[in-house]
């Protein structure tokens, strides 16, 4: 009886670690997929043949995903995609993620050593979905040129996020990605192209229907994530609020370059969260904030 029961249980353990063996290099494969191809490349048959080897089961939502992703003209920013994927498919693609940055390294640790470093310290459930939306706008913006979402809405009750908190990670990765989108307008060409980032920005989509400096709804709770792998965890809201500040720093100034358009400077400065001071804390030049604002009130 005893010899049956050490062969079943070496069985079950031959089995299970056949299964996460799969699983692991499954992982990698998906990694190195989207490694080469989330960026400006076009994404070869090959590629796509190698993302139908993947056979894993439980990597099914992210092989979609994935798939999806580096597609030239995709459809990330759609309802499939944009709805909050169950914990187990935000694990797996925050995995993938940490693995393509760990594949660009000169001298990477091993894969499986980081794949067992994640499962035994698993990041938070904020942090994971920060992945993910960034992943998605990301995408939005390497593989959907030139931006053309004047007639997009993001309803965020439509997409099953749970809390303030998630609703502010998906907006904050939106804008992260769109204001990049006007930054080398505004901070590399000399003088700054106010004319061109102002078209950029007459092609953002709208939040829950308004224009996106509308969007008020950022006062939940912080947390911390790692933006940067050569740095430590540091507060999401800092680094994600500073961008959006930036943004809008950067449409008002567009917009105050001609006298036609000094109404609707007004209404970015007065309607969105740069005239709240309490949001300064978050920004890298809070006095040029207030300076703005004094400037308003005299």
């Amino acid at each position: 009886m005893t010899c049956r029961l050490l062969i079943v249980i070496a069985l079950f353990s031959s089995i299970t670690f056949s299964h996460a063996q799969t699983l692991n290099d499954d992982l990698v494969k998906l990694a190195r997929i989207y490694r080469n191809f989330h960026f400006a490349n076009d994404a070869s048959q090959q590629a796509f043949d190698q993302l139908n080897a993947v056979r894993s089961a439980e990597l099914e939502a992210s092989k979609a995903f994935i798939g999806e992703l580096i597609k030239k003209n995709n459809k990330i920013a759609t309802l499939p995609y944009l709805t909050r994927p169950d914990s187990l498919t935000l694990k797996h693609l925050f995995t993938i993620r940490s693995l393509n940055w760990n594949m660009h390294e000169a001298d990477p640790i091993e894969n499986a050593v980081l794949i067992d470093s994640l499962n035994r310290f698993p990041a938070s459930a904020y942090e994971q979905l920060a992945c993910y939306y960034g992943m998605v706008f990301v995408s939005v913006g390497n593989k959907n040129t030139p931006l053309d979402m004047a007639d997009t809405n993001f309803t965020l009750d439509n997409y099953g996020l749970m809390d303030d908190t998630e609703k502010g990670i998906f907006f904050l990765k939106a804008m992260e990605t769109f204001g990049m989108m006007i930054w080398g307008y505004m901070n590399v060409v000399k003088p700054p192209n106010f004319e061109k980032a102002l078209s950029v920005i007459e092609n953002y989509p709208t939040f829950n229907g308004q224009p996106y400096y509308q969007f008020q709804d950022l006062n939940f709770k912080d947390f911390n994530l790692t933006i940067d792998k050569r740095r430590g965890k540091e507060s999401f809201k800092k680094y994600h609020i500073n961008k959006y500040l930036n943004t809008l720093l950067y449409h008002s100034a567009s917009l105050g370059q001609k006298k036609k358009t000094k109404d609707e400077q007004q209404d970015v400065m007065l309607g969105s969260i740069m005239k709240n001071e309490s949001y300064y804390k978050y920004s890298d030049n809070p006095e040029v904030f207030r300076k703005i604002f004094k400037k308003v009130e005299d």
